[in-house]
C-alpha cells in the first residue's frame, strides 16, 4: 500500500512539473501582455541566456514572439499559407527548390522594422528552413541552426 501511495504521488508530481509554465521575468510578462493582449494558450520557453520565446494563439492562428530578458520585443513569427507569400518569393523558391516539399510557411516581423519569410521544407533526414526577404531574395538567417 505504501508503494502505491508513493507511485501515485510520483505521477502527480511529474504531471504537475510537466504542465508547469516557465517563469519569465516580470518585465517580459508585462511587455508580452501589452503587445499581445488577446493571446491565448500561452507557453514560455527560454530561447537562450537573454531571450524568452512565447508560443501562443490569436484567433486560432499560431504565433511565437521573442523578448529580451529586459522585456524588449524582438520578433514575432506566425503561420501563413504558401499562397500568402509575396509573388517574388514564390517565384524564387520554385526556381531554386523545384523538387522541395513545403512543410510550413511563416511571416516574421522584427523590432527593427524588417519583415521576412520562412519556408520549411522536408529533407531526407528532417527539415530545413529557408529565409527570404520581402523582395524574394533567399538569405541565411543568423539565428538559424542550419
Amino acid at each position: 500500500m505504501k508503494n502505491i501511495f508513493f507511485f501515485v504521488l510520483a505521477i502527480i508530481f511529474a504531471s504537475a512539473t510537466g504542465c508547469a509554465q516557465k517563469k519569465v521575468p516580470a518585465e517580459v510578462d508585462s511587455a508580452f501582455k501589452i503587445k499581445f493582449s488577446n493571446a491565448t494558450n500561452i507557453s514560455w520557453d527560454k530561447e537562450n541566456d537573454h531571450e524568452y520565446e512565447a508560443e501562443f494563439k490569436i484567433s486560432g492562428a499560431k504565433y511565437s514572439a521573442n523578448f529580451s530578458d529586459a522585456g524588449k520585443w524582438l520578433e514575432t513569427e506566425y503561420v501563413i499559407t504558401y499562397n500568402q507569400l509575396p509573388q517574388a518569393i514564390k517565384q524564387n523558391f520554385m526556381a531554386t527548390h523545384k523538387e522541395a516539399k513545403v512543410k510550413g510557411v511563416a511571416k516574421i516581423e522584427t523590432s527593427v522594422g524588417s519583415t521576412h519569410y520562412e519556408i520549411e521544407i522536408k529533407q531526407l533526414f528532417g527539415t530545413k528552413e529557408l529565409f527570404y526577404d520581402v523582395n524574394g531574395k533567399e538569405f541565411q538567417d543568423e539565428d538559424s541552426e542550419n
